[in-house]
């Protein structure tokens, strides 16, 4: 009843303060300038007590919320606990292995990961190692075919000499029975 009583004068004097910013207007120039600083002085200290009464309202307010609050705690009767302030701790234990299996099974299958990789790289090393091998034989080859070219070639040549030797040898023995004789 007093805080409304209060606020009622406080609206009051806010209504006081428009009428005499009106009048303040209404002053001759040189008055004017300081009934308006009064007035927002008035104006301004007003504001103020308004914000201490809600201030004190709001304090009245949570005092009364405490003590409502006490009131309900002590007419209450306490039993053995619900199963509303029971905690799952089934329930979290398995979600937490749960967790963990799917932490570990990650684990393996990064180090999987790693092994298919090293396993590839080694398979690459060896690889290279092989096709230089092959290289290297392949390169022996073409020099062994260029060899056997040569070496037909010849072959070929030499067995033309031998013919035209063999035939010219002929012809002389030819030749020298017949002188000869």
């Amino acid at each position: 009843v007093v805080e409304n009583e209060i606020q009622a004068r406080i609206d009051n004097i806010f209504s006081n303060l428009e009428r005499l910013e009106i009048l303040s207007s209404k002053e001759p120039p040189n008055k004017r300038q300081n009934a308006r600083l009064r007035v927002d002085q008035l104006k301004y200290d007003v504001q103020h007590l308004q914000t201490a009464l809600r201030n004190f309202q709001h304090r009245r307010y949570i005092r009364e919320q405490q003590e409502r609050q006490r009131e309900e705690l002590l007419a209450r009767t306490f039993t053995t606990n619900d199963s509303d302030t029971t905690i799952p701790i089934d329930e979290t234990l398995q979600f937490n292995e749960s967790l963990q299996n799917a932490h570990r099974g990650m684990d393996d299958l990064i180090g999987s990961g790693t092994n298919i990789l090293q396993g590839l790289r080694d398979q690459r090393v060896t690889l290279k190692g092989t096709h230089k091998k092959i290289l290297d034989v392949a390169n022996m080859l073409g020099l062994s075919n260029t060899v056997m070219r040569l070496i037909e070639k010849r072959a070929f040549q030499d067995k033309y000499f031998m013919i035209g030797g063999m035939i010219l040898t002929c012809v002389i023995m030819f030749l020298v029975v017949q002188y000869l004789t």
